[in-house]
């Protein structure tokens, strides 16, 4: 039955084929008369949002579907900015990654004397993770400190008022974070006129991932379809693992009493894992019995079930792991089709070394992206100040990689820079002599880049402006330059320079190769990832490490039952990414420290319930346990006499 036009609630549990009903979908709407262009298409990644355009229009008649809106919640809400970015009062838009907002915070927090050593003070991070918590979850900030931060209550003014000029500072140089990108399209949402001519734009809305939404994203959903027409969500509450953002699994289950003219469809039937894998699954799933869904297995295949496997500690860990991937890999299964996740990207740590040691390759996600490289941020940083000269972010990144500008001294050229009515020499001059020759270089190079017309000649300009500062900034330049290259030209393929740097910023390449060729068919490595990195994601063998309390669920989610229920579905999200095998480890012994002269002792996690347990096969012998001695073999231990002590 093809479902008409009210609202549908699609909760499909891990592995039932979303993707396919979501582009499954467009192309019905398309294919029953509804323009392309009047379907809007929210996914939280843009690999993600082409994924499915590039199904939808396989799948559409003529291939109409391509011109579906498609993207991201923040990259769709880029796009209404600038086009709405007079009405907004804004001359120039710049987006600033979580890591320039840090920046901002830390030089205005400066200005209000929110520094110094005589006591502990909230740094930049923590004033930036106080307004995303404040903002994504509508609190008011004060109360946010009151209950997220209560180690800075006593300062809480100080925090308000550094927030309140953070707002006014954006706002007065054209910056937007995150955050404002989705507030300024709700905003637009709020308007009679405009969110008018918004809703019109769409008669189709359908969202993925609806389980990660946070309130400002739902009021954005809400503005588009008030009273659910056209509206079609599709997500799964067991999978909602991203309460720092702001998500929460009430915002999906909630929907259906918003919208009593819902349809709510259940999808049970698995196409990834094999049935033992689900029996699992199906017994540690979180959630309440009214949202229930039990997985089915669609396919064949082993029917071994899931291991747990007990370790001594993290090193016999390491070796277990090492051992099984490689036996692994010798019964012709590729290293690509298997996985080691984890809680924390420390986690890792001994089994890096294992795999080092065993020449095992492995590519690791969940630690630093591209573009929190430092280089990557000079790169965009320069790319940004040729369509706003006023992003004193942007300048204070760029100045200190000249020789002799700290951070004190790069506070005094910014407000020069920023100022039009101050000309270049002045700047220069205010400068230390060692680097005013280099300083009038990239101040020239950006007018050189500004006068260019052609975004390849632009991208080139500021690409040899940048190239003597990073290798003389950084010990492994010439790496770094390689990187840029190819960034360079990816930017310039791009049709709109700012629209590459938003993009980009908004959602990241993992690692620069994604700007070089394809790897070789014959690469072949193990995925090391944290469970956050890996959600969405399949191997067919997958070794979760580390699943004891303390570790999964983390010691720093158990203060209250919200963090407890999230690491719950983040061990959820862990055990549906296996196809066929998954091997779960528990390390008995714990070093708290890097010298192994300290350790703790761990049970496994209390998500491995008596239930639990039944439906795993168990190894009864623990890994890299020493031997027993027999009896009567013990070595004899003479005491010392301390006698020399008295002589």
């Amino acid at each position: 039955m093809v479902h008409g036009g009210g609202p549908l609630i699609v909760l499909a549990g891990a592995g039932t084929g979303k993707t396919r009903v979501l582009t499954s979908r467009v192309a019905s709407l398309v294919e029953r008369g509804a323009a392309a262009e009047k379907v809007l298409l929210l996914t939280f990644t843009r690999r993600a949002a082409a994924e499915m355009t590039a199904r939808a229009a396989a799948l559409g008649p003529g291939r109409t579907a391509g011109r579906v809106w498609g993207g991201t919640f923040h990259a769709v809400a880029h796009r209404l900015v600038a086009e709405h970015a007079e009405q907004l009062g804004l001359s120039a838009v710049s987006v600033l990654d979580a890591g320039d907002v840090v920046d901002l915070l830390d030089l205005i927090r400066d200005e209000h004397g929110l520094t110094g050593t005589e006591t502990r003070l909230p740094n930049g991070q923590t004033l930036a993770d106080v307004y995303t918590r404040a903002v994504n979850n509508n609190r008011p900030v004060r109360e946010v400190i009151s209950t997220d931060f209560p180690a800075w209550t006593w300062c809480a003014d100080q925090v308000v008022g550094v927030l309140k000029a953070f707002v006014a500072r954006k706002r007065e140089r054209g910056l937007l974070d995150f955050d404002d990108l989705l507030l300024a399209w709700r905003q637009l949402l709020a308007d009679a006129v405009i969110g008018a001519r918004l809703r019109a734009r769409w008669e189709h809305v359908l969202v993925d991932e609806y389980q990660d939404v946070n309130q400002v994203q739902v009021d954005i959903v809400t503005g588009l379809r008030p009273d659910g027409i056209g509206l079609t969500v599709v997500g799964d509450d067991a999978q909602a693992v991203y309460g720092f953002r702001g998500a929460r699994p009430a915002h999906l289950l909630d929907l259906a009493n918003t919208l009593s003219q819902a349809t709510v469809v259940r999808l049970e039937r698995n196409f990834r894992s094999v049935q033992p894998l689900l029996d699992l699954a199906n017994v540690i799933r979180p959630g309440t019995d009214a949202q229930r869904i039990t997985l089915h297995a669609d396919r064949a295949g082993p029917r071994a079930r899931p291991r747990l496997v007990a370790c001594a500690d993290a090193d016999a860990q390491a070796r277990a792991v090492a051992d099984a991937v490689l036996a692994a890999h010798e019964d012709g299964q590729p290293l690509r089709e298997q996985a080691v996740l984890m809680r924390a990207a420390t986690h890792s740590r001994e089994l890096e070394i294992e795999l080092t040691y065993r020449r095992i390759p492995y590519v690791k996600y969940g630690g630093l992206r591209f573009i929190d490289t430092a280089h990557v941020k000079d790169f965009l940083a320069v790319l940004r100040l040729l369509t706003n000269t006023g992003d004193e972010v942007a300048w204070f990144r760029l100045v200190q990689l000249h020789a002799s500008v700290g951070k004190a001294r790069a506070r005094t050229l910014v407000p020069l820079l920023i100022d039009d009515s101050v000309d270049a020499g002045t700047v220069v001059a205010a400068a230390p002599a060692r680097t005013r020759t280099a300083l009038t270089a990239t101040l020239t190079g950006l007018t050189q880049a500004r006068a260019h017309t052609e975004i390849a000649e632009q991208a080139q300009t500021c690409l040899r402006l940048l190239r003597p500062l990073v290798r003389a900034h950084y010990l492994d330049g010439a790496l770094r330059v390689d990187d840029l290259d190819r960034l360079a030209g990816a930017a310039a393929t791009s049709p709109d320079l700012p629209d590459f740097v938003a993009e980009l910023t908004l959602d990241p390449a993992a690692a620069s190769t994604d700007y070089a060729k394809p790897p070789q068919l014959d690469d072949d490595y193990l995925t090391l990832s944290t469970v956050h990195s890996a959600k969405g994601l399949e191997w067919a063998r997958v070794h979760l490490i580390h699943a004891i309390d303390g570790a999964f669920p983390s010691d720093m989610a158990l203060t209250d039952v919200d963090g407890l229920d999230e690491e719950h579905r983040l061990f959820y999200v862990a055990v549906t990414g296996a196809r066929d095998n998954l091997t779960i480890y528990t390390p008995t012994r714990m070093h708290t420290t890097s010298y192994r002269d300290r350790h703790v002792y761990a049970q496994p996690s209390r998500f491995l319930t008596a239930e639990a347990l039944a439906t795993l096969d168990r190894d009864q012998t623990v890994v890299g346990q020493p031997a027993p001695r027999a009896p009567g073999t013990l070595p004899t231990v003479v005491l010392p006499s301390l006698q020399e002590l008295f002589d």
